[in-house]
């Protein structure tokens, strides 16, 4: 039996109330990689909700006793979602999905979480369709293993804003964003950050992409590196404004991927955001990501 690669739940597909932003994807990329990329059924490991303790690693408990307890306040509404216990309960058990692929890349090299990559979570509030960021829960959690140094590598349009307020200071964890810088956040400070023009295409991200891989991965040579894959850099976005190909961003993981397996580094992706004005070009890009990963992390079957 291989080993897991891919952390997933049914609990991810919630209803927003026609909000443009489609979890439905999660069910689908699920169902392309068990067909179309033969992936087997027991690849998966199905997330299980973070706890309280995990959470308070990262969130305050002031926050997280509005956001537990269905109080719509300046913090939680900021979210720009719905706020309910089937919300509740996607957040939590996505937190928990990232610290199980956590594991799963220190066992096996590389892990997929189908799900995740809410960046724009603060410690004390929600922001930008965030109400935890399970990346830094995932980090605190990698860090308590004894990991000493981590990357996080965040190609989505829009910076990773909650993250790096989040890891600001601390010196273990290193956070790159590469990014439209005139898109939404209000940007904070990461260890680095690349704010490209509207419209770039493949080629300068590319160039720009690996610049920042030397400063935040090959320099650097941390331990774990999180990737936090958005699909929003495409062309056909309907909340990003460069102008990616659908194989540039294929390209765009092989990047990362390669630079980070050519140095020993542990993988575990998210998936961030992806609002493409047709689904199925989201879904393709996650695939994709699945299907470079695969490429260098075979599953032992």
């Amino acid at each position: 039996m291989p080993t897991p690669a891919f952390v997933w739940s049914p609990l991810y597909e919630a209803d927003l109330g026609g909000h443009v932003f489609p979890t439905e994807k999660y069910r689908r990329i699920r169902e392309r990689l068990l067909t179309e990329a033969r992936v087997p059924a027991n690849a998966f490991r199905e997330a299980k909700e973070a706890n309280r303790s995990m959470l308070e690693r990262v969130h305050t408990q002031r926050y997280l006793d509005e956001f537990e307890g269905l109080r719509w306040t300046l913090a939680t509404a900021s979210s720009e979602l719905p706020l309910n216990p089937e919300i509740v309960r996607w957040f939590e058990t996505a937190a928990g999905g990232s610290v199980a692929a956590t594991e799963l890349a220190l066992a096996r090299g590389a892990a997929m979480h189908v799900g995740g990559g809410f960046h724009h979570a603060f410690a004390d509030r929600a922001e930008g369709f965030c109400y935890l960021n399970d990346i830094a829960v995932a980090a605190k959690s990698a860090l308590e293993t004894g990991i000493g140094k981590i990357s996080v590598v965040d190609v989505d349009v829009h910076q990773g804003n909650g993250t790096a307020r989040i890891f600001q200071g601390d010196t273990k964890v290193f956070t790159f964003s590469i990014h439209q810088e005139n898109n939404y956040p209000l940007k904070e400070e990461s260890d680095l950050d690349i704010g490209l023009d509207d419209g770039t295409r493949d080629e300068d991200y590319l160039r720009e992409l690996d610049r920042g891989l030397d400063v935040s991965v090959r320099q650097r040579k941390p331990e774990l590196v999180f990737y936090v894959a958005g699909a929003d850099p495409y062309r056909e976005d309907q909340l990003g404004g460069l102008g990616l190909t659908l194989e540039g961003m294929r390209r765009r993981d092989r990047l990362v991927f390669e630079t980070a397996h050519a140095l020993g580094a542990k993988l575990v992706i998210t998936l961030a955001g992806g609002y493409a004005r047709r689904l199925e070009d989201t879904v393709t890009i996650h695939v994709q990501t699945a299907e470079e990963m695969l490429r260098l992390w075979p599953l032992n079957v």
